[in-house]
């Protein structure tokens, strides 16, 4: 059983999770060159879930490459010129977030319902608006983005075993926990940054 799952298992998945592992752990330390490693990891990743008809994550995979070239360029020089810091989402952004998820959500819901042969429109739908959401709340530096990207993961995993990547399915369970204790660093460093204006 165990030998035929990972017979199944490709080199484009291998690395692709190969480089998303370490792109999260860069995150969680607040590293911004984790977005270099993202964008490796990324584009293995579009192969992966074309191949595999999960034309939402796929999609959502390419904003993932525009928000981590975005987000690298944010995180080194944001409007202050220099390395954006950490921070609490605002209530205009929260707004924004919400718009995010249900805009996406129905976008592509109506999308995959009409145009292709997906199989999991509601499931694959919900999986990316939660992620573009949290992607963007990464991208500009909030720390709520570990928890709308754990929403995604959440539902990512069981979405994952459906389709038999199980590689994914691994690496999103990672990606959940890791996401808990990046909420914890970047707490730790924000009341650090908090006490040293005191």
């Amino acid at each position: 059983m165990m030998q035929d799952i990972l017979n199944q298992i490709t080199w484009p998945e291998w690395f692709g999770v190969l480089f998303s592992v370490i792109q999260v752990l860069l995150a969680r330390k607040n590293n911004s060159n984790n977005y270099l490693f993202g964008i490796a990891g990324i584009l293995l990743t579009l192969y992966v879930m074309l191949t595999s008809r999960l034309y939402a994550e796929f999609t959502l995979n390419l904003y993932y490459l525009i928000m981590s070239i975005y987000g690298w360029l944010y995180w080194k020089f944001g409007k202050q010129k220099s390395e954006m810091e950490i921070s609490v989402t605002s209530t205009t952004e929260k707004w924004i977030a919400g718009g995010i998820v249900l805009g996406t959500f129905i976008l592509f819901w109506s999308f995959l319902t009409h145009f292709t042969d997906s199989d999991v429109p509601v499931w694959d739908s919900l999986v990316s608006a939660f992620a573009w959401a949290g992607m963007w709340l990464m991208a500009r530096r909030k720390i709520e983005n570990w928890v709308i990207l754990n929403i995604s993961n959440i539902i990512s995993i069981p979405l994952l075993l459906h389709k038999e990547l199980y590689l994914y399915a691994v690496l999103t369970s990672f990606l959940f926990i890791v996401a808990i204790s990046g909420y914890i660093e970047w707490q730790k460093v924000m009341r650090a940054k908090a006490d040293t204006h005191y």
